[in-house]
């Protein structure tokens, strides 16, 4: 499906609604397009004008922008509905790329904003005129346009401020100067875009996504073009950030983001990879499976599902992934690999292997049917999340199981590093969830004053466990003054208030909510108040927890710390059991400076050395490709020179 990048152009799934007069707001006259074009631009008469049309062919449907509604609650879901109120009809907007459908309505509201100070012809004008009908796609939102629509709005704004203020100085005018100010407000609240933002001041912005590296953007083509790709790369490369992007930009009826662990499903907005297959643990013997996911629930998921995406792939078995490609198949009726879903799976295999008790158990590409499934293999190696050229070397060091007398050198001397500063102290990793818990709450007794509680509002009370088992806080949250607490949740990046963020409690509102203030070692106090949650269960059930966004952060597990930057942080290797848990320890901090590792033994350090034959493999692979295209380009420039 594929959409331009410049906010003017939709493929989706469209319905017009016809809706009869005001006073009955029904629907008279529905047409449903699967396929539709949706395309901003142009009359004959420069009015900005929709147009609707079947990919495939067929008549077009043009509506007017000159007023029109945006109702955007499941914008995540690829959902949007424009009502067009002079011309009685409403576009049902589904099944879009998330991220193409926020920046096709946004481009949209800039638009429409800009053209605000433009005279529209009336219609006897216009058949006065006698123009040729013509239709012309918009131009990409500049920069002007932007300015023009802010400095339209703020003038617009202005008479409702003032009359809003005098409203408020005259005093109680009776039951006529209560109706003039409600109408104030209504007409500030009737802006698209205060439907889009309704939280937010109306202020407008170039529809501008962060940029990929060439690497990720190389990836992302990949996907686009429909390849069955596994892409790595080492802490901090940017993966999860890419899979966001990803997620964004397929239509979501046909896509399922998954990940191996709930926490990293949470990071990408999506579900664990055992409720998306519906056959529990997996341990069954496969008819069994197979009649587990054949379920009413869980069929749908099978049957529907066009593209999934796997995260934190290193965690999964190989007999699990096996099963799932067979159970595809089987249950999709095809002979082509994994049911011919489009797979896209992402991971380190140097990080952290699969959960097992006891007997080691195989990765995911020793499984039988890895390399018919997986058609490319791509690597990044941008690392962002760390600057330092001396800490990236040793952690690259690290991941593949060397340590040397130097880097051991720097480790052991880290010991010392004074780390806490404005009453933050650092968080110490821990190899083991138990230890976790007990220094948390040990840490929490400690501390002088009363306890305060602040419980979550979870969507359903008897499905807690689900809840708990993707939710980046807890059901249950306990603080202080002086508590040391992690931020969950990206609030604001430029302030540097993002997922792993720094604080400390400093103290509590007044009041019944009582919310904490925190302040964080970027330099920000700030004010908690709940965020929310949303979790993808079994059978397509939607589920929500509603939370501060913070966790204690004395101490928290290796597990828990993937795909957290932390800036302050303390480590304990002693207890270090697995391949990869070393490294996945060092790599959350952001610099050696930050950084505070307590018994280095350098014989911690440790590579599985079938990740490690696995990954020479791939880069072998990776070459002989690129040496082989860079033949084909050369021989295709001496002929085109012959």
């Amino acid at each position: 499906m594929l959409n331009s990048d410049d906010g003017s152009r939709l493929e989706c799934s469209v319905a017009v609604e016809r809706v009869g007069g005001a006073s009955s707001g029904h629907a008279v006259q529905r047409r449903t397009i699967r396929r539709a074009a949706i395309v901003l631009g142009r009359d004959e008469f420069r009015e900005l004008q929709l147009r609707v049309q079947d990919v495939r062919g067929g008549p077009h449907e043009s509506f007017p922008l000159r007023e029109f509604r945006l109702h955007t609650r499941f914008i995540k879901d690829g959902k949007c509905t424009v009502s067009l109120t002079p011309v009685n009809a409403q576009l049902l907007i589904s099944d879009c790329p998330p991220d193409r459908l926020k920046t096709f309505l946004k481009t949209l509201s800039i638009k429409h904003e800009a053209s605000k100070g433009t005279n529209l012809m009336s219609e006897r004008a216009r058949m006065r005129v006698a123009l040729p009908r013509s239709f012309e796609t918009i131009s990409p939102v500049q920069i002007k346009d932007v300015q023009k629509a802010n400095e339209l709005r703020s003038k617009v704004n202005a008479p409702l401020q003032i009359r809003k203020g005098l409203s408020e100085r005259s005093g109680n005018r009776g039951i006529e100067g209560r109706q003039q100010m409600k109408r104030a407000r209504t007409d500030t609240d009737s802006s698209p875009v205060n439907a889009l933002h309704p939280s937010k001041k109306p202020v407008l912005s170039m529809p501008v996504a962060q940029k990929l590296s060439k690497e990720q953007a190389a990836v992302l083509n990949a996907v686009l073009t429909g390849k069955n790709i596994f892409f790595t790369g080492s802490a901090g490369t940017g993966k999860s950030f890419l899979l966001k992007r990803i997620v964004g930009s397929l239509p979501p009826k046909s896509t399922y983001a998954t990940a191996s662990t709930g926490v990293a499903a949470c990071h990408i907005g999506g579900t664990t990879l055992h409720n998306f297959a519906g056959i529990g643990s997996g341990s069954a013997p496969l008819e069994q499976c197979l009649e587990l996911a054949q379920r009413p629930g869980v069929l749908q998921h099978w049957t529907s599902c066009k593209h999934l995406i796997i995260d934190e792939i290193s965690m999964v078995e190989a007999e699990f992934f096996d099963k799932l490609e067979a159970i595809a198949r089987s249950i999709r009726r095809s002979t082509e690999p994994f049911g011919g879903i489009q797979l896209i799976v992402c991971g380190d295999f140097l990080q952290l292997p699969p959960v097992t008790k006891g007997k080691e158990k195989p990765f995911c590409f020793q499984s039988r049917s890895w390399r018919k499934c997986i058609h490319m293999n791509m690597e990044l190696t941008e690392v962002r999340r760390q600057t330092d050229r001396t800490f990236i070397s040793l952690l690259q060091a690290i991941r593949v199981g060397r340590v040397t007398e130097e880097g051991t050198a720097q480790l052991l001397k880290s010991a010392n590093n004074p780390i806490e500063r404005d009453g933050i102290m650092a968080t110490r990793l821990c190899t083991h969830k138990d230890d976790v818990e007990l220094t948390n709450e040990n840490k929490l007794k400690q501390l002088p004053g009363p306890v305060r509680v602040f419980e979550a509002l979870d969507s359903d009370p008897m499905l807690v466990k689900t809840i708990d088992a993707q939710s980046p806080v807890g059901q249950v949250l306990q603080l202080k003054v002086g508590a040391q607490v992690m931020l969950t949740k990206n609030l604001d990046v430029q302030r540097g208030l993002v997922n792993g963020a720094r604080g400390v409690v400093v103290d509590f509102l007044p009041g019944n909510q009582g919310l904490p203030r925190v302040r964080f070692l970027c330099g920000a106090v700030e004010v908690m108040k709940r965020e929310r949650w949303t979790f993808k269960a079994a059978g397509g059930l939607y589920l929500s927890r509603q939370q501060l966004p913070l966790k204690l952060a004395w101490a928290i597990s290796i597990h828990k710390s993937q795909g957290m930057t932390l800036d302050c942080v303390e480590i304990s290797l002693a207890r270090v059991f697995e391949s990869g848990q070393a490294y996945v320890a060092l790599s959350r901090a952001r610099s050696l400076e930050g950084l505070r590792v307590m018994d280095f033994d350098p014989r911690v350090v440790q590579a599985n050395p079938d990740v490690l034959l696995f990954y020479k493999k791939l880069r072998r692979e990776r070459l002989l490709l690129q040496s082989s295209m860079n033949d084909f380009v050369g021989k295709n420039k001496e002929n085109k020179a012959w």
